[in-house]
């Protein structure tokens, strides 16, 4: 039944998205195009206001900004606008396009991606909708102190994809078609030195390490206050997410997987489909001022817990569905990075998941030494679980008008089922300063925290059993704190070495807090 549903609905998505095209525009083709102006965002930058095609002279369509990556707020990503016509009798070079390689390493270091503009090609597919994109993200961290053993573990993950403007490629305003592929491999320091932290603190490690489909959809802006989006996606990319300023995801200026992408407890507490898995799912977003100020959102994604195996990276089916993830956001925007009022965002969100799942007292084998014996452990299942969010964010100081330096305050709660959530009750917050020194406006210092509050009923029923006799251990908390620094030598590179911190990993006292050193890298191709 549960599947008979969510087909239905995702099959209803898809045809409102495909019919849509009958009412669009036709994009003009571009012929002997000048070269596109690229704005570089950093890691985790995302389009929040809506664009809509303006009419050129001639009742041709305006050539609509890209948003080349930055899905689920991790993948790096830039902001290009196709250019329009060159003039006529336009050559390449004054077109901006020349040899395959950069005509200076000045030109390579401050352009846009690291392979550059591949001698015109990559201009030439822009202009005609096709948006390439690449990158390799890296995370290394070690714990000189604390946790179960001293160790250094390495993750990764390269990707590679194209965002399409069917407008502009096929002159038929279908949508922008999404498709990206990742790879991942490493291993974890929360899972082997740090004894099972609640967290993992390297944002990059999980989701089985292999190739997998990461998405494959087609979006629609139907106009200035309906988009949808329909295919395999994951809820990371427009539920509870980060909110951006100057271009850069807030919570992806850290490392720790606690903070970077969303706040961590709601994936823990439900089915929320998180990044890099694809699930077959559908969202909605109404603006019903016409812009961002003000937003109405809501999705309906399969709940699949075996996608996550490493074998199951390109599992597209219902098999093992166990049931539907109903999430609803609603936002409120003011303001901007640069000008005037300081620019602020409050999001509240909820769900609701249809799945039937074991009550939370089941995870409690997880947080005990081997010795120690589950007696009468209760293992009912209720159907359904529900949670809600609360994020904000808000600039503090700006340098000067027009300045792209500042400081950002962010925050965020997450409250979830008491009957099923291992973290019923989890919060992040942070500082993030853009611009560092003289020279050094695009840096940032980021100093950020989480706590994560473990059901108080595996504390319960470790009580019972130590009221027996046995040594158990009582579960509670695992805050922790992230201090780092992030260098961008170059728009298309950014190394972020920093400190965390964390007090009694894994929610107990069974091991020592522990201190970490971790860098991280971006590239963008």
């Amino acid at each position: 039944m549960t599947r008979t549903l969510f087909g239905t609905a995702l099959l209803l998505s898809v045809s409102s998205l495909t019919l849509s095209h009958a009412y669009a525009q036709a994009a003009q083709p571009v012929v002997q195009a000048a070269q596109p102006s690229v704005q570089t965002a950093q890691p985790g930058v995302q389009a929040v206001q809506p664009v809509v095609r303006s009419a050129q002279p001639g009742g041709q369509p305006a050539a609509r900004p890209m948003t080349v990556g930055g899905y689920a707020n991790r993948v790096p990503a830039r902001v290009v606008t196709p250019a329009q016509p060159a003039p006529a009798g336009a050559t390449a070079a004054s077109s901006g396009q020349g040899g395959f390689f950069p005509a200076s390493y000045d030109d390579w270091i401050r352009g846009s991606t690291m392979t550059g503009d591949w001698g015109g090609a990559r201009t030439n597919l822009e202009n005609h909708g096709v948006h390439l994109q690449g990158h390799y993200l890296e995370d290394a961290a070690g714990n000189p102190v604390g946790g179960k053993y001293a160790g250094v573990r390495y993750a990764h993950e390269f990707g590679i994809g194209a965002d399409i403007d069917l407008a502009r490629l096929i002159h038929h305003d279908l949508g922008i078609f999404h498709i990206l592929i990742t790879e991942r491999a490493g291993l974890s320091l929360a899972n082997g030195p740090l004894g099972g932290a609640v967290d993992s603190v390297q944002q990059i490690f999980g989701s089985g390490e292999t190739v997998r489909l990461t998405r494959l959809s087609l979006e629609k802006h139907f106009n200035p206050y309906v988009w949808m989006e329909a295919g395999w996606i994951n809820t990371e990319n427009d539920f509870g997410q980060s909110t951006q300023h100057w271009g850069m995801s807030l919570y992806c200026q850290f490392q720790t997987n606690a903070i970077c992408g969303m706040p961590q407890g709601i994936a823990m507490n439900s089915g929320y489909g998180f990044y890099p898995t694809a699930h077959p799912g559908a969202w909605i977003k109404l603006f019903p001022a016409g812009n961002d100020h003000y937003l109405v959102s809501a999705g309906i994604y399969n709940v699949d817990n075996t996608i996550v195996n490493t074998h199951n990276g390109f599992k597209l089916g219902l098999g093992d569905s166990t049931g539907t993830y109903l999430p609803f956001q609603l936002g409120w925007h003011h303001g901007n990075d640069y000008h005037g009022e300081y620019e602020g965002n409050i999001k509240v969100g909820g769900y609701w998941d249809t799945s039937e799942v074991a009550i939370v007292t089941t995870k409690i084998g997880g947080y005990q030494p081997k010795n120690v014996d589950l007696l009468d452990l209760p293992t009912d299942q209720v159907r359904g679980r529900f949670g809600g969010w609360v994020e904000a964010d808000q600039m503090i100081q700006r340098d000067g008008p027009g300045s792209s330096r500042g400081t950002v305050l962010f925050g965020s709660f997450v409250w979830g089922d008491p009957r099923t959530a291992l973290t019923p009750y989890f919060a992040t917050w942070g500082l993030v300063r853009k611009g560092t020194f003289v020279d050094r406006p695009n840096d940032t210092i980021s100093f950020g925290g989480k706590i994560a509050v473990l059901n108080p009923k595996l504390a319960e029923y470790a009580e019972t059993l130590q009221q027996q006799g046995q040594k158990a251990l009582r579960p509670s908390n695992e805050p922790g704190i992230e201090l780092n620094y992030g260098w961008r030598p170059t728009p298309w590179a950014t190394l972020r070495p920093g400190l965390q911190y964390v007090w009694h990993p894994g929610g107990t006292n069974r091991y020592a807090n522990a201190l970490i050193i971790d860098m991280e890298t971006g590239l963008t191709f």
